[in-house]
């Protein structure tokens, strides 16, 4: 716990994994929306067919499973880029010369820590310049990681998960009345749209609090863009 509370102190990032998952929950949300709001329409067009809470299921669990995926894989690369580029500015903007203390190292260490350090006979090395170069990878691999670089990296695979899992979760949340009946009706439809009017009001009250502005306004600010959602799918696919 005491790490935690210190990589938290340096990256903050109890703060990022909630911002993380906050939007993309709704986004899994809103995205599984869509699926829905699809297969319901082709409901309302041919009310005599049947479908079955299988399909509704498999597309959207393959959806969220592409979102979780994505998101990590995602979140995690681009991450790992934002911490080389910082680490390498603040190496820089520190006046750290890596290349200089690795010859200081190797002209103080006498020959027989030399071939320690090689892990290697010195009669298959001749050349000197290798030898250097040999001693300065050794170097490098036994070169401990800063406190900073830890607490970057520990969140850059937090935020990484949360990025993935939660529009994964939101995903799932929003098809979970078809995993009771066999087949899909106007019932499971509509249960399910009810769960995602509720989970956009909870979201936009905690949005509300942690901004510590109007939750009414916020509420109203994410559900513009569920009915959005709903309007420009029947327009598009009900016309």
């Amino acid at each position: 716990m005491g790490k935690l509370k210190t990589y938290n102190e340096i990256t903050g990032y109890a703060k990022i994994a909630r911002r993380y998952f906050v939007n993309n929950f709704y986004d899994g949300i809103l995205t599984n929306l869509g699926v829905l709001l699809g297969i319901f329409i082709i409901l309302l067009r041919e009310p005599g067919n049947t479908i079955h809470s299988y399909y509704v299921i498999s597309t959207g669990l393959a959806t969220s499973i592409s979102m979780l995926i994505s998101g990590i894989s995602g979140s995690y690369l681009s991450e790992r880029a934002e911490q080389k580029k910082g680490q390498k500015e603040l190496k820089h903007a520190m006046g750290i010369q890596v290349e200089k203390e690795e010859e200081k190292a190797i002209d103080i260490l006498d020959e027989k820590e030399i071939q320690k350090a090689m892990v290697i006979p010195p009669k298959n090395v001749n050349n000197e310049a290798q030898r250097k170069t040999l001693i300065r990878r050794k170097l490098r691999k036994k070169k401990p990681k800063t406190l900073h670089e830890k607490a970057e990296t520990f969140t850059g695979v937090v935020v990484s998960l949360v990025n993935g899992i939660s529009p994964f979760l939101g995903g799932v949340v929003a098809i979970i009345p078809f995993f009771f009946i066999a087949e899909a009706g106007l019932v499971s439809f509509f249960a399910s749209f009810v769960i995602i009017f509720v989970c956009i009001i909870f979201i936009g009250a905690f949005l509300g609090k942690i901004a510590k502005e109007s939750i009414p306004k916020n509420i109203i600010q994410m559900l513009a863009a569920f009915i959005l959602t709903i309007i420009i799918t029947i327009l598009i696919l009900g016309g």
